[in-house]
């Protein structure tokens, strides 16, 4: 490259001296006349062009070789943001056979059908894509209570009924991992009980020690971190510590910016990730005056400006794309929990709808496609 540069510095300045000197010289006496000293100036110009156009590539290669370098897929970028834009349909229904008057409530989402979101064909899959989709794959969910109601939406969609009933007491085992293989898929999930973001950077070092890594991996914590250590500070240092641990020991391009927003699409990432966001607190239907106390609305907005801050998540120039859990509980509503922390499945389940649409953007799949 620095030998093409100086040749054509080289072929510059002697085409400069070679055209110049002499013309400018005649030029000189050419000015005396108006109409011989622009027909100089013409022929001067001319002279020029000719002969330093082979120096120089023409504007067509020019633009060829810039989009040879540099392509981005601006769609796959833009669904990618728009993922997460889901509305809710939360209508009352009432139950007369207890007599009691009991109100329950249907709770139907779908992805919005405005603007740019409708232009992403986002769907619910149904058992026989997510098969597909997951197939051969290696999926690892980290993180608390949330994470482990995320785990029961996804074997919803892949296990049959029958099977689901004669998993759950070990997947809700409290305090405990789960792992299962799905053998006609080829599929081996595990979940892993971590419930403060130091036990997601230890299992991150765990991957790089081993050099195994998972083709999704699922992790989101704070619950806990809010309740028994309260300091939005110091959940800002552990995230913050997290994020180094993943961008370390991860095959991420160098597009991946460390100092800033993703200025383009990055073009590897593997495994897929996700951070699992936390739902909405509703204060007052929290089931000790503990949690009433320290998870109020104050410590909400510090601990979201501390995972905002920490550049954890894609969309603020991280490697993890938000399942925005808080999104989703907060428009499904109070009607959708009965603790003020944990929510109905169907809230989990479109969070598993969101993360594999999102696999389908990001792996360049299309349902129905082998």
């Amino acid at each position: 490259m620095l030998i093409m540069l100086g040749g054509i510095q080289i072929g510059v300045l002697a085409a400069c001296v070679v055209l110049f000197v002499p013309m400018g010289m005649a030029g000189y006496h050419l000015s005396r006349n108006r109409m011989l000293f622009f027909s100089g100036a013409l022929f001067i110009t001319l002279a020029v062009g000719v002969h330093l156009t082979p120096y120089f590539p023409s504007v067509s290669d020019f633009v060829s070789s810039v989009k040879s370098v540099v392509v981005y897929d601006n769609r796959e970028d833009s669904c990618i943001n728009l993922v997460n834009e889901v509305v809710w349909d939360v209508k009352p229904r009432l139950i007369s056979s207890s007599g009691d008057g009991t109100v329950d409530y249907d709770k139907v989402w779908d992805w919005s059908k405005n603007g740019k979101v409708k232009g992403c064909d986002f769907e619910k899959l149904g058992r026989g894509d997510v098969k597909d989709l997951l197939n051969g794959s290696w999926v690892v969910v980290a993180g608390d209570s949330q994470a482990r109601l995320t785990v029961q939406s996804l074997l919803s969609l892949i296990l049959d009924e029958k099977r689901m009933g004669m998993i759950k007491g070990d997947l809700h085992k409290k305090h405990s991992d789960y792992e299962i293989v799905v053998d006609e898929i080829g599929m081996k999930l595990d979940f892993v009980w971590a419930p403060y973001v130091v036990n997601l950077t230890s299992l991150m070092m765990g991957f790089k020690q081993n050099r195994t890594y998972p083709d999704v991996l699922v992790m989101g914590a704070g619950l806990w971190h809010m309740l028994h250590v309260n300091n939005a500070s110091d959940y800002d240092v552990a995230l913050e510590n997290l994020r180094s641990s993943v961008v370390s020991l991860l095959p991420f391009s160098p597009e991946l910016d460390t100092d800033g927003p993703v200025t383009g699409s990055v073009s590897v990432r593997s495994p897929h990730l996700f951070w699992l966001g936390m739902p909405i607190l509703i204060n007052g239907m929290l089931n000790t005056e503990e949690k009433r106390e320290k998870m109020n609305d104050e410590m909400c907005h510090a601990y979201d400006s501390a995972l905002h801050n920490s550049r954890l998540l894609r969309r603020y120039g991280g490697p993890l794309l938000l399942l925005d859990i808080q999104s989703l509980s907060w428009n499904c509503g109070p009607q959708c929990t009965i603790d003020g922390m944990h929510y109905d499945g169907t809230v989990y389940e479109a969070a598993v709808h969101i993360l594999l649409n999102a696999l389908l953007i990001e792996s360049h799949q299309k349902l129905g496609s082998s």
